[in-house]
């Protein structure tokens, strides 16, 4: 049996509760059988300086989905060259596990510079790429490309940089994060 992975790539600083609304329902109406949250180090397209410690933000993700037996929390890009890679990533993964199929999840606004991603056509080719709506989004020369699948998902307007906003001006992060992760940040006094 093929056990069908919904990957889902992101810093994550921190995760909050828009990441595991849309993990859960592309796990539903995508019909997968498992989300994997990779912490990514460090994404080649985005800036570096307010990035938390990474192993602080695997924790953040793993208190996050331990209550869901259908989601899990990866350091696997912890263990590879930097910048990483999506392709080289999807490429361990299916090194190491032959028996799944896996699908990349990713915001509607992350298709404008899809081009710009190393060995792009080879992600389209191999790993269906399931796409989430996001606020002023731009259409794309990608929209219709077979192997992309637009998604039906609510728009959530949390971001990560608004949560840390909040921690930095002593401002509630209640509801924005899972209970485990505002204590998580609150205890270990992060974004301050």
């Amino acid at each position: 049996m093929t056990l069908k992975t919904g990957v889902f790539f992101g810093s994550f600083n921190p995760i909050h509760i828009g990441h595991l609304i849309i993990a859960n329902t592309m796990l539903e109406r995508a019909d997968l059988d498992k989300i994997t949250f990779v912490v990514s180090p460090q994404n080649p397209l985005k800036e570096k300086s307010n990035l938390l410690p990474e192993y602080d933000r695997l924790e953040m993700v793993r208190r996050a989905v331990y209550e869901n037996y259908n989601f899990d929390a990866s350091d696997i890009e912890f263990h590879m060259p930097r910048p990483s890679y999506t392709i080289d990533t999807l490429s361990y993964l299916y090194e190491k596990y032959p028996d799944r199929k896996f699908w990349v999840i990713i915001g509607q606004d992350n298709l404008e510079h899809l081009s710009k991603w190393k060995n792009y056509e080879k992600i389209l080719e191999y790993y269906p790429l399931l796409v989430y709506p996001r606020a002023k989004s731009k259409p794309s020369e990608f929209d219709n490309h077979p192997g992309i699948r637009m998604m039906d998902a609510p728009i959530i307007e949390v971001s990560a940089s608004f949560i840390r906003e909040n921690v930095r001006k002593g401002l509630s992060i209640k509801y924005l994060v899972p209970q485990e992760v505002e204590e998580y940040i609150l205890q270990k006094k992060i974004f301050l």
